[in-house]
């Protein structure tokens, strides 16, 4: 322990260095480190000898300023070295400025943060307790509290990695806890489940391969913070929306180590996943951050120059709040973008990341209160030679006024299609006046995404996330059941959309069990068979269960992890086989849109009514409709694979029968197909009958199932990845 920091004047081993890069940079001399603080009167950097240390071993003034840019040089430091910074300036929460020196500082530019906070009223930059709140100051020191900046080295070996650059309409997503998927997981070696390392071991990557996914959105791996109120309670934040740093893959997923080597296990990760041909999408959180609103902690970014990163209101003591989170980044202000595309740059180009899922994107596209799709952040991005080339998606929402922005974002961007959802829910819980709707959402949303010259694949189609039940708990459970997050069940959504067939909670009766499993293959094969780009959440193929409980965002325990030994091998059967259905035929995943086009008589889509007459304008007002045939003609595609060539499929006849009964219906006539069969029927998996019917002929349908039937014509089969004829991001 160093009781005695020296504050040092720029010694011979000390010189001014540069600006830029911001960060600190490590070189053949030492480390470069320089930090952005417009409003700041002082910064000094602190160097920090061990991970124990409770004071830092030196500070340095920094005395070089250009273009608000604090920079200094220092000699002999080398990698993994530990740093924070002491900034100051007013203190004066009126006009925004919460200055405080006492408060040690993490780097916004950190590659690498040593280790989580150990929660003490030394990190609030006021008195804790004291009458005045916030308007009250603090002179206790934060430093033995807050973990530190890591110098990080860049350099790696990447081998001959290369990003799959998988078109989105062959895209499989599946999102995914680092933690949550491998804590639990037998045949990982146990010291490190629950970390980097196990998303990247062989036994992960050969089950996401054997299942058919393409690319993970690991949810947030941004270094983040764990509230201090969770804390207190024998909680924590379990998913990680909560971010402090920026450049840094969370500590805490970690097998290695916390002075760099948390770094280096990511790349390892990113890298055998491609080896597998799999993309690696993060979950990413710009909207705001950790340190909260105006009774938050000073942790980074507050205490750095509060004033030049976040929102504030008129009265500048508060917070704009468009995330519910407390505070909103200011994404109007340049030095927040440039942040924003210096993280997401160093993302692509050092990490080898290939796209970003933006939370509460909303919240970035709002130049004043309104949301604005053509804000700076938009057109940056639109510009950026490196960001722009790898997929980026919107959660298009944030909490404020006017924040649903379903359909709303600018070509090259792809969205989580809330409406699709809810959509699809409803449909399978047998609301009325479902039947147009659900047309709209299976090929694709073009009332959302075509009129801008958007594709299909703009449409992130999920039927559950992170946020809400389980697959397993959506057939299980008419209310949320939160009493495990110590909050009276008031947190998580009230209308979940959700119905339990019979019986709330798990149950014995065999009949309710079947029923729901059939429930379940309905929503996936809903999923899979639709036009647009599908999300599975991890555990949703195996069965998983939350037991009711529609905001696990604090249960980093078995709520959360997934159960292995409980795992459905029938229902994970059965998404592989839908999986493995949709990449094989191009009708279910077109880079482009249906066109009502008819080819030699055939349209490339046909809508029909039971007794194979097709859908008339009344019929699709039809309140009662729950039933419906969709023919999908295979040499309609209007596509071409990689080498340009023409390609076709066979074509489908899919029928959705959302009522409870079993309906007749009559297969379409002798000029769409002489003969079917039926490859798929979700009310009795795994069938071995090989049940062939002439055109025009009569297949009993029963309640609540999809029944589809596939066509073969003798084509010469066309390989390859489809591409659009219309280059796209999307």
């Amino acid at each position: 322990m160093n009781n005695s920091p020296k504050t040092l004047d720029l010694p011979a081993h000390i010189t001014p260095g540069s600006p830029y890069p911001l960060g600190a940079t490590p070189d053949e001399r030492g480390v470069n480190f320089a930090i952005y603080a417009d409003y700041a009167e002082g910064v000094e950097l602190c160097l920090f000898n061990s991970l124990t240390d409770t004071k830092e071993s030196q500070r340095i003034k920094m005395t070089e300023r250009f273009h608000q840019v604090w920079h200094v040089h220092v000699a002999g430091l080398q990698p993994g070295q530990l740093y924070g910074y002491r900034v100051s300036g007013p203190y004066n929460p009126y006009e925004g400025s919460r200055f405080n020196s006492n408060k040690l500082l993490l780097d916004p530019y950190a590659k690498a943060i040593s280790g989580t906070i150990n929660w003490h009223d030394s990190l609030f930059g006021y008195q804790i307790g004291h009458p005045d709140e916030d308007l009250s100051f603090s002179d206790a020191d934060s430093a033995p509290y807050i973990p530190k900046s890591v110098v990080v080295e860049d350099t790696f070996d990447w081998e001959d990695d290369k990003c799959p650059k998988i078109p989105y309409n062959a895209t499989i997503i599946y999102e995914m806890h680092v933690k949550g998927f491998t804590k639990m997981h037998p045949d990982i070696p146990e010291e490190i489940r629950g970390t980097y390392a196990a998303i990247g071991h062989p036994v992960t990557i050969d089950y996401l391969k054997k299942l058919g996914i393409t690319a993970v959105e690991l949810m947030p791996v941004h270094h983040f913070v764990s509230d201090r109120h969770l804390a207190e309670k024998g909680l924590s934040n379990y998913w990680g929306y909560n971010t402090i740093g920026y450049f840094a893959p969370d500590a805490r997923y970690s097998s290695s180590g916390v002075q760099g080597q948390q770094v280096h296990e990511f790349k390892e990760m990113v890298k055998a996943l491609h080896k597998a041909g799999i993309e690696v999408i993060l979950d990413v959180v710009y909207n705001h951050t950790a340190e909260g609103n105006h009774m938050g902690p000073t942790l980074s970014f507050r205490g750095v120059d509060n004033c030049s990163y976040y929102r504030l209101t008129e009265d500048k003591r508060y917070y704009m709040d468009y995330t519910g989170t407390g505070n909103t980044l200011n994404a109007r202000l340049p030095n927040v973008l440039r942040l924003i595309m210096d993280s997401l740059r160093y993302w692509v180009e050092q990490m080898h990341i290939d796209g970003f899922r933006f939370d509460l994107a909303s919240a970035l596209a709002r130049e004043l209160h309104e949301v604005n799709s053509l804000s700076a952040f938009f057109e940056i991005i639109y510009q950026d030679p490196v960001i722009s080339q790898v997929k980026l998606i919107a959660e298009p929402w944030d909490v404020g006024e006017g924040g649903y922005q379903v359909g709303k974002f600018p070509p090259g961007w792809a969205e989580w299609n809330g409406i699709y959802r809810d959509c699809i829910r409803g449909y399978w819980k047998g609301d009325d006046s479902m039947l147009a709707e659900f047309a709209l959402r299976f090929t694709g949303s073009p009332d959302l995404y075509q009129a801008d010259y958007r594709l299909p694949t703009a449409s992130i189609n999920f039927i559950t996330a992170h946020d809400g039940f389980t697959l397993h708990d959506l057939v299980s459970y008419n209310h949320k059941h939160n009493e495990a997050n110590g909050e009276n069940n008031n947190d998580g959504a009230n209308d979940n959309n959700s119905c339990n067939w019979g019986v709330e909670g798990e149950t014995a009766d065999e009949g309710i069990n079947t029923l729901r499993a059939q429930i379940k293959r309905n929503f996936l094969a809903t999923l899979f068979l639709s036009q647009g780009v599908p999300m599975l959440v991890a555990g949703d193929e195996i069965g998983n269960t939350q037991h009711g409980n529609n905001n696990a965002y604090c249960q980093d325990n078995e709520i959360s992890w997934l159960d292995w030994s409980k795992q459905d091998k029938e229902l994970q059967e059965f998404t592989r086989e839908m999986i493995r259905i949709r990449q094989s035929h191009t009708s279910f995943a077109r880079p482009g849109w249906f066109q009502g086009q008819a080819i030699k008589g055939v349209e490339d889509i046909g809508w029909f009514q039971p007794d194979a007459t097709e859908m008339q304008e009344d019929h699709w007002k039809e309140y009662y409709a729950k039933t419906i045939g969709i023919f999908l003609n295979g040499k309609g595609l209007r596509c071409v694979n990689e080498r340009g060539e023409k390609m076709v499929d066979d074509s489908f006849y899919v029928i959705f029968n959302a009522h409870h009964e079993t309906i007749e219906y009559t297969l379409p006539a002798e000029k769409y197909a002489k003969g079917w069969e039926r490859i798929l029927d979700t009310s009795k998996w795994k069938s071995e009958d090989k049940e062939v019917y002439q055109a025009s002929g009569k297949v009993k349908i029963p309640g609540h199932s999809i029944s589809l039937f596939i066509h073969k014509e003798d084509l010469k089969p066309v390989p390859g990845l489809p591409v659009p004829e219309v280059k796209n991001n999307q």
